[in-house]
Order: structure tokens, then C-alpha cells, then sequence
């Protein structure tokens, strides 16, 4: 069975949208392996700081149907199908890893490429996932992240209430 990985960033009611989230996917896919949070600052604009976190599963689900269910949970709780890419989020849930399917295919692309570029995809699922290897350089998560430019990291591990 395929072993999915997702990104979750929200800075619209952070706290309500991540819970929520987690429990939509845990709903349509099963158990979940859920990486710690990690507060940052939104990339590409001003505004709130952002929830993010990785999760991974295990589903039968085509590469394609997972994104689509993604799609619907993220509209589902608030987002709506004209955001622009660098602008607040009630719900973001980007599928980053799909097995070692390498596939770019218009608006899916799979592995992203912002799991290389931002240190808020990255080191989450380098926490889950450290020694699963990217599918095109063949380097283990855990060590990207170690290599990692950390020169102006802006972002930190919490414990939201919730989760208490």
C-alpha cells in the first residue's frame, strides 16, 4: 500500500484548522504518523504566523484521488478555489510525497519541490521520515535537513492547547 506524506499549514484559526485537519485525514485515511508543529512566518507575504506540520499514511487511493480528497477537505473548511499562492489559509494540504512516485502533471507535482526549499515542510518530515530517501537525489530526509541552510530559520516548535 502507497505511503502518502502531506503538508498542513494554516494561519486562519490555526488551532481550530489543524485539529480539524488532522482529524478529517484521519478519518479517510486511518492511523497517522504526525510530526511536532512548527510556528513560522508566512513566506511571500505579510500576515499571521502558520501551524505547519507533516503526516503521513498508508492508502489504496491513486496518487490523483488523494489529491482530489485533499482538495475537498481544504474547501470543505474555508479555502476557496481562487487563493493566491503566497496569501492566508484556513487549511493548506499539500500531498509532497506519494511512494516514490516522481510525477508533474499541471497542478500536481509529486515530490514537491518545497520540500527542498522550505525549512517548514522539510524539517517535519525529517522528523517522521529521517531516513526515507527523496525520490529524484536520492538523500535521505534527515540528512537535506542537516544540510539545510539554517542562517535566518524562522520557526519553532509548539504544543498548541489542544494537543495537551
Amino acid at each position: 500500500m502507497p505511503k502518502c506524506f502531506i503538508s498542513i499549514g494554516s494561519n486562519i484559526d490555526k488551532d481550530k484548522n489543524t485539529l480539524i485537519s488532522l482529524q478529517e485525514l484521519e478519518r479517510h485515511f486511518g492511523e497517522l504518523t504526525i510530526s511536532s508543529i512548527y510556528e513560522s512566518e508566512p513566506v511571500g507575504f505579510i500576515g499571521d504566523s502558520f501551524y505547519n506540520l507533516v503526516v503521513g499514511f498508508n492508502s489504496e487511493l491513486s496518487v490523483k484521488e488523494v489529491a482530489k480528497l485533499l482538495r475537498q477537505i481544504e474547501l470543505d473548511n474555508g479555502r476557496t478555489r481562487n487563493s493566491q499562492k503566497f496569501s492566508p489559509r484556513t487549511l493548506d494540504l499539500d500531498l509532497i510525497l506519494y511512494n516514490d512516485v516522481i510525477l508533474n502533471d499541471g497542478r500536481l507535482q509529486i515530490p514537491r519541490d518545497e520540500i527542498e526549499r522550505y525549512a517548514f515542510v522539510l524539517e517535519p518530515l525529517a522528523e517522521i521520515a529521517p531516513n526515507l530517501t527523496h525520490p529524484i537525489s536520492h538523500i535521505s530526509y534527515a540528512e537535506l535537513w542537516e544540510k539545510f541552510d539554517k542562517t535566518n530559520l524562522k520557526q519553532k516548535r509548539v504544543i498548541p492547547d489542544w494537543t495537551r
